[in-house]
């Protein structure tokens, strides 16, 4: 199984990528959180847009991509799991808890330098929060997103299967908890000590600066409660809270080349997680 998985990578992220968009998209019709504040069309062709950029940028700007990278640390024992004959029971849910510790490390770190805020903020610039807007960034930030992911990968040292698992996961639980999608309150309180809901994760896009620099995990969810980034519940409600930034509230600003050029438009320094206590 793992020598198929690793023969066609490509094709098993395809395949779940594909699976999981069409059940959150069902899911969003079927049972929505939330009433769109702007057209759905224009959103969604604008941030698939961005998607696609995005994988262009990465496969021209790259050469080595997170699994190359894991294959070249494994054949040249680079990296702390490379080191020690671990199972693989133990050694892949060890690297993926790692790898995910680093993207929440990364999230609160894009918030924390105005630089990258400013780079980061496209995402956050989206008016409604569906399962497209779990891949909404600016290819700059992808970029850096992924030599922060390489340099991880060299130093933790994960099989190349951990890597395409984490992978699965992480583009999984972005369209999954970016959804703009009703669970049962009982439910969502026991599924948050386990991953993301779309409940806890939506307070992170509120316009509220306190909430907008909390709940930064994307996948597992504990790194918010044992680092004291944790917000149960947004104070405006889900339905009544408004979602975005306050510089980029016209509609306009969700096509493609305004998004672009978002990061190198306008100062604001007033989501800089030093300033998470203030308003």
């Amino acid at each position: 199984m793992t020598d198929f998985v690793l023969r066609h990578e490509a094709s098993v992220r395809l395949v779940f990528f594909l699976g999981i968009f069409v059940v959150v998209g069902l899911w969003e019709w079927a049972a929505s959180r939330r009433s769109l504040t702007v057209s759905k069309s224009l959103r969604w062709i604008n941030n698939i847009a961005i998607v696609a950029l995005n994988t262009l940028v990465l496969r021209v700007g790259i050469p080595v991509l997170a699994v190359g990278m894991a294959h070249l640390a494994e054949e040249r024992s680079w990296g702390l799991l490379n080191l020690y004959a671990l199972p693989g029971w133990l050694a892949l849910p060890l690297a993926v808890a790692a790898l995910d510790l680093i993207i929440y490390l990364q999230h609160v770190m894009v918030h924390a330098v105005p630089a990258l805020w400013k780079l980061h903020r496209m995402h956050h610039a989206d008016l409604d929060i569906d399962l497209t807007t779990g891949a909404r960034f600016h290819p700059l930030e992808i970029l850096l997103s992924m030599g922060i992911k390489l340099a991880a990968i060299v130093v933790i040292g994960p099989a190349p299967a951990a890597v395409i698992v984490f992978e699965v996961l992480l583009n999984g639980a972005a369209m999954f908890n970016h959804g703009n999608i009703r669970l049962p309150i009982a439910l969502d309180a026991w599924l948050r000590w386990l991953v993301v809901t779309p409940d806890m994760h939506r307070v992170h896009h509120s316009i509220h600066p306190r909430e907008t620099n909390s709940n930064f995990g994307f996948n597992l969810p504990w790194w918010d409660r044992l680092f004291g980034t944790y917000i149960a519940q947004p104070r405006d409600g889900h339905e009544g809270m408004t979602i975005g930034l306050d510089m980029f509230r016209n509609p306009r600003e969700q096509w493609l080349d305004r998004m672009l050029t978002q990061p190198f438009r306008g100062d604001d320094a007033s989501y800089a997680i030093n300033r998470r206590g203030g308003e």
